[in-house]
């Protein structure tokens, strides 16, 4: 897969959703190292003002793999909701990837794609 294949199917999974009036605005950006490496950064807002602000760091020469990766949902005052991400913790996590909880809780979780935190947020939101 190309990155531009896989940015596509972002901004398809992102159009539907703004069909729905759960997104009021999206502005995504890359920097291509090559046509499978490369960075996909964005930020979401969703009808109640919250934010999701995203990157990936992406190797699709094999398989999709995500190198680095957060997914950051906050309150428009900028308080976390939720945080997704697989940056090294001190001490050290047992998984690479974890999820961070307003309270200070971290525990285990695989990388999520955009469409699986799309879904946990409109859930939320409803």
């Amino acid at each position: 897969m190309l990155l531009t294949e896989y940015l596509s199917g972002l901004m398809e999974i992102i159009d539907e959703y703004s069909k729905t009036d759960f997104i009021i605005d999206s502005e995504l950006s890359t920097d291509f190292r090559t046509e499978k490496i490369g960075i996909i950064k964005g930020s979401i807002t969703f009808s109640n003002d919250s934010k999701l602000i995203f990157a990936e760091y992406l190797d699709l020469r094999y398989k999709i793999e995500k190198l680095n990766y957060s997914f950051n949902y906050q309150k428009q005052d900028g308080v976390l909701i939720f945080r997704y991400d697989n940056a090294k913790h001190k001490p050290p996590l047992d998984t690479p990837g974890h999820k961070h909880l307003p309270d200070g809780k971290v525990f285990a979780a695989e990388a999520p794609s955009l469409k699986d935190v799309l879904a946990e947020i409109v859930d939320l939101l409803l």
